[in-house]
């Protein structure tokens, strides 16, 4: 009876323990899904959700104020992007300093993290622009706070390590974040970034394309370049029927004419901030004795012939209103081509910026960039091409930068990365960047030569190749 009675309770006591778990389980919260803790950000909207193998890829528009220090002034959309791994994992912070691309892809820090990617459209590049737009407002500072608020926003949901990159524009652009947000970012990769630092002096771009490649090479493009201005009444005749085919028009930089020098004067640059010295060979070698559809030809391809009408510089008046009013552009001399062929030079910013907006440069905004990063810099990596004209005016550390550094990638352009960077460097910046993220594996952390990318290559997500731009812009 006794043991019966030990059974019956032990049996009471066991349905009570299953009947208790149960309810527990139970009441366990469900995880709530990535999209749903987006979209809980107050100001946060989809405009599509794509798929990609291994992620979640979404487009968004989040509400930004006009102006950050009167955010009652006003607001627009602007667009952002969001490459979903998994919460726990670290997080790059991409912008290009233009348009944002609404197709997956992943930057060479988010490989080698095996992180999460957000990616910014930079204000006033449509549809991420106010309406109407004061263009007082388009300025660094009102840039990197627009990437503060972001960050601010994304912080509690993607809470591990944050790394901001960018290459050309978008690598001044992380560059400027850090300057003004010094405490969001754990890292920063700022790849081939310009940093004109007195507008005026640009001897150094000279020096550059004295040296450049070798003697035969620059001697080709120089070549094609004089020879382009030397026939310019039939080559322009061959344009004003481009543009008329086309309906191309030059009300902004004022004249066919204009245009026509603007392009080829490009020539040289455009060859070596997108080929390579092996492209060489491509060039025609004899240009003097060239059909006159040859030189347009290797023209076009290099410099783009619609590059400076209005259509082709419609897109672009961001950039170039920044150019005139803060971020400096290049001027460069033309020793291998007689001053009677050259009627304009390279001609400055406000040239393709229609006229109703107006434009007045602050020629202390990259002085205070430069001085900042030579004395503040930490956990800071520049990458340049060494055949890339836009590092002729780099970014440099002074005593004051701690855990930074400033590598150059032989014989690469203006698509420099980490991974070109000849092996002790590669090593180094994998290790700091993997370092900075704080996903290091305990064997880079005792030998830092060992480091490689967390994550695998694809080949459709981390497709390197830069975008070519037709025009001198970064």
């Amino acid at each position: 009876m006794r043991k019966a009675l030990r059974w019956l309770l032990a049996l009471v006591v066991l349905i009570g323990t299953v009947s208790t778990a149960g309810a527990a389980t139970a009441a366990e919260p469900k995880a709530v899904d990535i999209k749903d803790r987006l979209l809980s950000i107050p100001g946060m909207s989809l405009i599509e959700e794509k798929p990609y193998t291994g992620y979640r890829f979404f487009v968004l528009n989040y509400t930004q104020p006009v102006d950050h220090r009167r955010p009652s002034k006003g607001t627009f959309q602007q667009r952002i992007t969001v490459l979903h791994k998994d919460v726990n994992r670290p997080t790059v912070f991409y912008t290009g300093g233009y348009n944002v691309s609404t197709n997956p892809s992943r930057r060479e820090p988010t490989q080698i993290v095996d992180g999460n990617q957000v990616s910014m459209e930079y204000r006033y590049f449509t549809p991420s622009r106010p309406a109407p737009a004061d263009w007082s407002k388009l300025d660094i500072w009102q840039a990197a706070s627009d990437q503060h608020r972001i960050f601010e926003a994304l912080k509690p949901i993607y809470s591990e390590n944050w790394i901001s990159t960018g290459g050309s524009k978008g690598g001044m652009t992380a560059t400027y974040y850090e300057r003004f947000y010094p405490r969001d970012m754990d890292g920063v990769v700022a790849y081939v970034a310009p940093n004109d630092v007195v507008n005026k002096e640009d001897s150094a771009y000279d020096r550059f394309f004295a040296r450049v490649g070798t003697e035969e090479c620059r001697d080709k493009l120089n070549g094609v370049q004089r020879e382009a201005l030397v026939r310019r009444a039939p080559l322009e005749k061959k344009y004003a029927a481009y543009a008329a085919d086309n309906g191309y028009t030059f009300d902004t930089i004022g004249s066919l004419d204009r245009a026509y020098e603007a392009v080829v004067l490009d020539y040289v640059w455009g060859f070596w901030q997108y080929s390579t010295l092996a492209d060489c060979a491509d060039i025609p070698a004899d240009a003097k004795n060239a059909t006159d559809e040859a030189i347009w030809d290797s023209v076009d391809t290099i410099s783009g012939f619609s590059a400076y009408t209005d259509q082709g510089l419609e897109t672009y008046t961001p950039y170039y209103y920044q150019a005139g009013t803060q971020l400096g552009a290049p001027t460069i001399h033309f020793p291998h081509i007689e001053k009677k062929y050259i009627r304009y030079g390279y001609q400055p910013p406000r040239n393709f910026v229609p006229r109703s907006i107006p434009m007045k440069f602050e020629p202390w905004a990259m002085r205070d960039v430069d001085t900042w990063v030579k004395h503040n810099a930490r956990h800071m990596l520049f990458v340049y091409g060494e055949n890339d004209p836009w590092g002729a005016e780099p970014f440099r550390l002074g005593h004051g930068a701690r855990d930074s550094y400033v590598m150059t990638a032989p014989g690469m352009n203006h698509g420099a990365n980490v991974a070109g960077l000849v092996p002790d460097q590669k090593a180094l910046a994998t290790a700091r960047i993997l370092d900075w993220a704080d996903v290091a594996p305990a064997k880079v952390q005792e030998n830092p030569s060992a480091a490689r990318p967390l994550a695998a290559f694809d080949a459709e997500l981390d497709a390197r190749d830069v975008e070519r731009e037709s025009a001198l812009r970064p």
